[in-house]
């Protein structure tokens, strides 16, 4: 595949279609069971808030995956991520009923850089605070 997005159309400052990803506990043991991550912080209630945390959280990859999905989508090839990081700032707090979380992810062109790239700052919150913090990826355009 190759990225529909042209490196000619975009500028610094192109904003990304955004994107709310919703979370349940259902969606937390789907992604346990094709990561592996059965850590009990992401489906077991008691043991989340007796290490300290608010209730069962999302697992950190998940909420990481969710958010590049925007760029994904943008550009229509997975294939046209050349790097992705992100900082953990906030869980992704899950509570147990038929709402769940959401995930909002928003994103811009920040940089133009060389061999056809952009750089990509997203913007991840959920519950009105910022989950993930220097939320970058460079994208290989056409």
């Amino acid at each position: 595949m190759t990225a529909k997005i042209t490196y000619d159309e975009v500028e610094v400052g192109t904003e990304l279609p955004a994107r709310t990803f919703p979370v349940t506990r259902a969606t937390l043991v789907r992604y346990a069971g094709a990561s592996g991550d059965f850590n009990p912080i992401h489906w077991n209630e008691r043991f989340a808030k007796e290490v300290g945390l608010p209730d069962v959280i999302a697992h950190g990859m998940f909420t990481m995956a969710e958010a590049i999905r925007v760029v994904t989508d943008w550009t229509g090839d997975p294939g046209a991520v050349v790097e992705y990081g992100v900082r953990f700032t906030k869980p992704v707090v899950v509570p147990d009923d038929d709402q769940g979380a959401e995930i909002q992810v928003s994103g811009k062109v920040a940089a133009k850089l060389d061999d056809n790239t952009v750089r990509v700052d997203l913007t991840a919150t959920s519950g009105g605070q910022k989950v993930l913090g220097m939320s970058r990826a460079v994208v290989r355009l056409a």
